[in-house]
């Protein structure tokens, strides 16, 4: 308890020590952050796999409950025999 007292401190400091200027942008940054994020609904992404070390499409099928045949077909330009780590599966359309 007594650590997160003292790193609080040293934050709280920190930032007093930049000067009134940049105390009063960070509060003009949170009001707008706060109102953008109310006006714009949140941006849906389609769900993805990113292809780890050793992952087949079995496996992949596996971890994810979309079967082979599915991954196949949303991922026409998919090579079953060369996934590259980091490559993005689509799961779904």
């Amino acid at each position: 308890m007594l650590a997160i007292a003292a790193v609080l401190v040293v934050v709280q400091s920190s930032t007093q020590s930049n000067g009134s200027g940049s105390d009063a942008v960070q509060e003009t940054a949170g009001q707008g952050t706060d109102e953008t994020a109310q006006e714009q609904p949140p941006r849906r992404r389609r769900p993805t796999y990113m292809v780890k070390l050793n992952d087949t499409l079995g496996l992949i099928a596996e971890k994810t409950g979309v079967t082979v045949e599915r991954l196949q077909e949303l991922n026409p330009e998919l090579d079953p025999q060369n996934l590259i780590v980091g490559q993005r599966i689509k799961l779904r359309e």
